[in-house]
């Protein structure tokens, strides 16, 4: 009988040298975007690590803003505007007291109650903000097609929005949802949808986790994630969630995403609080949670994590979906507008698509 040889394992599982380049996955236009930036081979490895004390992580995330946000502004210059969309700011009053700023976005011309989207930006909820550019035009990308979107400005766990650790970001997001419910009428919308990227994705379903042990889970029409960094197995790498093997140094690396835990949750003491880290919750934490879309893309890190928690839904019960967008890095749907449009906009008319089936 001959020899049958065996198979070839998908990136760095098959190959530990490979870098994002050279995937044979990887969509072409995403690495030539990539390649000026230096973002398609491996970042240079992080000073910081989940074992670093808080001051030096702290500064080091104020390094990182600051870096992510001109990649994602330089990104951005050369789009033209987004037409058809107005937009305002409203500033309203958190659980814990605090100012709350709320952009909105909505279609200059619009007949009737339009779907609602409240967008929670990513950044492992520790960096970035609402307000930077390409989380305004994400915004006016979603409202462009008939929707009014709700973007919250939540207190991060570094930054220039921090230093504010768990829970401070979700009370954020929670006092935006109380508020966006409770101004239906206002707002001209029908129902609300929650989504968010990475971070983002975090307190989309932290967020959803919490209406429900606070008995407003009826305030959410669905739930849209997106490459969601849920399972804190950064630090010390899970054999369950093989992304994180598998695409390890692909714009993202599990360092930097361990050190970023920390800073969320400096004590460590939420590590497996589902609030904090939504790939811990129970079936019974689950059960009778409304619609779920989670997206993931295949060479994200975080890809298996995301997978996990839908089966997870399935599991309790949950009416639920789940789409993989081939050939990109975390968030690279997101991020990549100019090189690839038509997977950008595919998923802002999948958000469109599931606000209108609910």
């Amino acid at each position: 009988m001959a020899a049958t040889s065996s198979p070839i394992l998908p990136g760095r599982l098959g190959t530990p040298s490979m870098v994002l380049k050279d995937d044979p996955r990887a969509d072409p236009r995403m690495v030539a975007a990539m390649e000026p930036f230096g973002l398609n081979v491996p970042p240079e490895p992080a000073p910081v690590n989940g074992d670093s004390p808080l001051d030096a992580l702290l500064e080091y995330v104020g390094i990182a803003e600051a870096g992510f946000e001109g990649l994602f502004g330089a990104l951005s210059i050369d789009l033209p505007p987004v037409a058809g969309v107005t937009s305002s700011v409203e500033v309203i009053r958190g659980l814990d007291g605090n100012d709350v700023t709320l952009f909105i976005h909505r279609p200059t011309k619009a007949d009737g109650a339009l779907p609602g989207v409240l967008h929670l930006h990513g950044g492992g909820m520790v960096l970035l903000e609402a307000a930077g550019a390409s989380y305004v035009r994400w915004r006016d990308e979603l409202a462009a097609t008939g929707m009014v979107v709700v973007g919250v400005e939540f207190r991060n766990g570094g930054g220039k929005h921090g230093p504010h650790p768990f829970p401070a970001g979700l009370n954020d997001c929670t006092s935006a949802l109380h508020w966006m419910a409770d101004n239906r009428a206002r707002l001209g919308i029908s129902k609300i949808v929650v989504s968010g990227e990475s971070g983002g994705g975090n307190l989309t379903l932290a967020t959803t986790l919490k209406a429900k042990r606070d008995g407003r889970v009826g305030d959410i029409a669905g739930v849209y994630a997106q490459c969601p960094y849920i399972s804190n197995a950064y630090a010390v790498k899970d054999p369950k969630l093989p992304s994180l093997y598998e695409n390890d140094g692909y714009f993202l690396d599990c360092d930097m995403m361990g050190a970023l835990a920390k800073v969320y949750d400096p004590s460590g003491e939420h590590a497996a609080n589902p609030l904090a880290w939504p790939l811990f919750a129970t079936n019974a934490d689950l059960q009778g949670l409304p619609p779920h879309v989670i997206s993931v893309n295949q060479l994200d890190p975080l890809r298996d994590e995301g997978l996990a928690y839908f089966r997870k839904l399935l599991d309790a019960g949950v009416r639920a979906a789940s789409r993989t967008v081939n050939g990109t890095c975390h968030a690279g749907d997101e991020i990549f507008r100019g090189a690839m449009p038509d997977v950008y906009l595919t998923t802002i008319r999948d958000i469109k698509g599931f606000a209108d089936s609910l």
